[in-house]
């Protein structure tokens, strides 16, 4: 029976199309749908037939407190935003792709006059030419590796003219073309950008053929030397096709999904086949698909896993038909600019190649799933032996690591990372900025951190002193503020360890929250009240634990302070420089980039950035 609340809002849903957002008592989104008609499609979750639904729909029914709706003008716009949410608020009742890990790309930066070549997790429609993705960024990396040796590309951010005085070192390893000292023009240097593309989309016989005609000019020309170095550029591309496996020479380009299912767990795997050859495959693990049918498995895979693609081949090979076929395909249609066309073979070699794919999700899930209780088994061994090491009552299954991070007394910040059974949660960290302590005083600023946080954990209505039973039922388990740490592990000695203990007096939670200090050199874990340290056994699990904590937390906090000392670098530098202020700091960050490209400007180059007049510039170019 829906609440009043609920029956008022289905009273007033629009029968037009849009994506409908479920809520649960805290104002949490669980569910996140698309509707081609709105109230239709609402009202049914509240429908007496509803309770004959999966027993997913019946927990998400019996949770929805809310319901938001969000009108769009097409059923193919409803689409867009559904991905967009399910993307931002990662509901629990959807099926998702685990972590929404963003995957590195190969990216061509095809809009600038002469292009450079990164790597990105970003896909932006900035003109630029995307490849991936891959599913490492060692592997990302391992390719332009390898291609650079071929084609010799940009990747420095200097104004390419022609006319620089010498090229870097990648010039002269035969790294890069060099156009900025004119080694090779505009066009020439596009061309083998051009050729860089093709071959990274998966065809490479063009730019074989392209190579040998390179290469027999050079040769009757009597450039020999040109005509070597044309011939090892086409031995290395000979070497990477031979481990690319033919899979099917009648077919051009195309991606073969197919996914295995196992006691709740779900694995997608995905061969991408270019001009008949297999050029690489990856697979996804997905969440809440435990109760869920095997379209809306795959209906739910290709909304997401193609959002964030670089490339749509013209053929997509399913295992099955999926919901909403039509839309999924004119909005692939959309993205592709050309017809894409979803296929479920029944016979032949496109079968074979399905049930290939099929076999091979079965056996990634399988080693996943060893692999996950393998680590599984680690992590109870390692908290139980820390449990018994630090006399607690029961396993820490909540941990959090607190981590003080400065340079000069400048920039201090903290970060707390969260372990629960074992593993980073990472939507629980948290960076502090220290605000209150002036100069270097690591005491002062751990003390400051923890004030904050367990403020924070008092204002979200936590209790003093709970029971064994009670310490994680709070208000709302889903604010991570709200959660009582079952153990905290203080980075640091003895010192650092009752400057915290200080903190936890102040919120009386000394007897609630185990505490340790944890020191750098031995791994010594010091306890309060306690002057001898505890040494774990050198290859116990519960050593493990705690260091992979401990420089989660290092990692975590360091990486914050880079990112500050960066930015406070740049803007002293610029702020020293009589005439540059905030806005023309600003102006030139946004023109430039970056100091170097600043340096490297000239007067002339300078002058284009707004609001700059030439006699700051040239002290700009004289003082920085």
């Amino acid at each position: 029976m829906a609440s009043e609340k609920i029956e008022q809002i289905l009273k007033n849903l629009p029968g037009k199309p849009g994506v409908y957002l479920h809520k649960n008592a805290q104002g949490k989104v669980i569910y996140v749908g698309k509707a081609v008609n709105l109230k239709n499609r609402v009202r049914s979750y509240f429908h007496k037939s509803a309770s004959f639904s999966s027993p997913k729909t019946r927990r998400l029914v019996e949770e929805i407190a809310d319901v938001e709706f969000i009108i769009a003008e097409s059923e193919l716009e409803a689409l867009l935003l559904e991905n967009t949410l399910i993307k931002k608020y990662q509901p629990r009742y959807n099926v998702r792709l685990k972590d929404d890990k963003r995957y590195p790309y190969i990216k061509v930066h095809w809009q600038d006059p002469f292009p450079r070549v990164t790597t990105t997790r970003r896909l932006i429609n900035d003109g630029a030419r995307y490849f991936g993705p891959y599913t490492a960024a060692w592997a990302a990396y391992q390719t332009l590796d390898l291609v650079r040796k071929i084609f010799p590309y940009l990747t420095c951010t200097r104004i390419i003219d022609g006319k620089d005085e010498r090229a870097c070192l990648y010039y002269h390893i035969g790294r890069c073309a060099a156009p900025c000292i004119g080694a090779v023009n505009q066009a020439e240097y596009r061309q083998i950008i051009d050729n860089l593309c093709d071959f990274l989309g998966g065809n490479t016989e063009p730019v074989v053929a392209d190579l040998r005609r390179q290469m027999e000019a050079a040769s009757t020309g009597l450039d020999f030397e040109r005509a070597a170095h044309l011939r090892d550029q086409i031995r290395a591309i000979d070497q990477i096709v031979e481990k690319q496996k033919v899979v099917n020479a009648e077919t051009a380009d195309e991606d073969v999904i197919a996914f295995a299912r196992a006691n709740g767990d779900a694995c997608v795997q995905v061969f991408f086949i270019r001009g008949g050859k297999l050029v690489g495959r990856d697979y996804f693990v997905l969440e809440g698909a435990a109760d869920e049918a095997n379209a809306e498995i795959m209906t739910s895979f290709l909304k997401q896993f193609y959002d964030q693609a670089s490339t749509i081949p013209p053929e997509i090979l399913l295992p099955e038909e999926v919901d909403e076929l039509m839309i999924i395909r004119d909005w692939l249609k959309s993205k592709r600019g050309a017809d894409v066309t979803l296929k479920v073979p029944r016979q032949g070699q496109q079968k074979e190649l399905l049930e290939m794919v099929a076999q091979n999700a079965a056996e990634t899930l399988a080693h996943l799933r060893a692999r996950w209780a393998a680590d599984e088994s680690k992590q109870t061994e390692g908290l139980a032996e820390l449990q018994q090491a630090l006399d607690l009552p029961e396993p820490p299954l909540r941990i959090e690591c607190y981590d003080i991070s400065t340079l000069q007394g400048t920039n201090t910040v903290g970060s707390m990372v969260v372990f629960q059974k074992g593993v980073p949660r990472k939507s629980d960290y948290r960076r502090f900025k220290i605000q209150s302590v002036k100069g270097q005083d690591d005491f002062a600023s751990m003390q400051e951190m923890l004030r904050r946080r367990f403020k924070r954990m008092s204002d979200e209505g936590y209790s003093p002193n709970p029971t064994p039973d009670t310490r994680h039922l709070t208000p709302d388990t889903e604010n991570s503020w709200a959660l009582i740490p079952d153990l905290v592990i203080i980075d640091g000695g003895k010192g650092q360890l009752n400057a915290a203990l200080e903190v936890l007096d102040e919120y009386e939670l000394r007897d609630a929250v185990a505490i340790i200090g944890l020191a750098k050199r031995e791994e010594e874990i010091f306890l309060p009240d306690i002057s001898e340290p505890v040494i774990l056994p050198r290859h116990s699990q519960a050593l493990f634990l705690i260091q992979r904590v401990r420089d989660e937390a290092h990692r975590f906090g360091l990486t914050y302070h880079r990112n500050l000392r960066g930015k406070s670098a740049v803007h002293s530098s610029l702020d020293e420089i009589e005439g540059i202020g905030p806005k023309r700091r600003r102006a030139l960050l946004k023109k430039f980039g970056s100091l170097d490209a600043i340096r490297a400007a000239s007067i002339e180059e300078l002058l284009t950035v707004p609001g700059m007049t030439r006699s700051a510039a040239e002290k700009l170019k004289s003082d920085l």
